[in-house]
């Protein structure tokens, strides 16, 4: 089983991990234009979220944007 660290909470996949981290974001049903992603303390863009390979183990975070004021 591969395991991923989803903000600071590790989320156990069975079956496989998602390929990238687009594919995560989908899964997640999370909207991909409110969010900034961080892979293994690197900031990722959201255009390379679908380039960003998912690897076992790693620590994602993801972060929405609130609107508010």
């Amino acid at each position: 089983m591969e395991t991923l660290i989803i903000n600071g909470n590790e989320k156990q996949f069975p079956d496989a991990l998602p390929d990238t981290l687009a594919d995560l974001i989908e899964q997640l049903e999370v909207e991909s234009k409110t969010i900034i992603a961080e892979v293994d303390g690197r900031i990722v863009e959201c255009d390379n979220f679908g380039k960003t390979k998912v690897t076992n183990g790693q620590k994602i975070e993801l972060v929405r944007f609130m609107g508010g004021g």
